[in-house]
């Protein structure tokens, strides 16, 4: 089954700021998340205080937080590994 990734405007916006090489890297794992988004590569989050399965997928330095609805994937974030996740 193929899977939409649905990216916030705020991830986005994340992706613009970053050098080519690294764009090219987290793109390359954002579209690993159409075919397979619960890959071993992917955990879930615990802790999201009763919302939503939030998952998490590690692109080198960098971790993506996402949510899967129906065939949609939702990355609602992208932070530099040992950024806290605050705004959960």
């Amino acid at each position: 089954m193929k899977y939409r990734v649905s990216i916030h405007p705020h991830a986005v916006k994340f992706l613009r700021t970053r050098d080519n090489e690294t764009k090219d890297r987290l793109k390359e794992g954002l579209r690993k998340l159409q075919n397979d988004p619960l890959s071993h590569a992917v955990k879930k989050m615990k802790g999201t205080k009763g919302r939503q399965d939030l998952y998490r997928l590690r692109i080198e330095e960098y971790r993506v937080i996402f949510a899967i609805e129906d065939d949609v994937v939702y990355v609602l974030e992208i932070i530099p590994r040992g950024h806290g996740y605050k705004w959960l």
